[in-house]
């Protein structure tokens, strides 16, 4: 099952599918190694968490972990179908849009 994930202003940014999160073009940007919501890049470093049932936000103070390991080589995968808008919605306090 794919999950769009949306900008607080409602534009489609990125998807997941599993555990893996990739841009709008396919290309895989990050994974959830954690059940907290939180998506690191492939490198396991902090790249945004995922608020709601569909918003990505970049928080300024997240909780900060241990590395991640690594999830194995992963391709990128061809892109859904676009999904539209989603309706704006406000960022929560100390979030901020995430620039992919």
């Amino acid at each position: 099952m794919t999950q769009y994930l949306f900008n607080s202003s409602g534009a489609w940014i990125a998807f997941r599918k599993d555990n893996l999160v990739f841009d709008r073009e396919g290309h895989w940007i990050g994974w959830l190694p954690w059940n907290d919501g939180q998506v690191v890049d492939p490198e396991g470093a902090y790249l945004a968490t995922i608020v709601g049932e569909d918003r990505l936000y970049r928080q300024d103070a997240h909780q900060v972990h241990d590395f991640p390991g690594y999830p194995g080589y992963n391709q990128d995968v061809q892109q859904d179908s676009y999904p539209g808008f989603a309706p704006s919605d406000p960022l929560p306090p100390d979030m901020t849009d995430v620039a992919l």
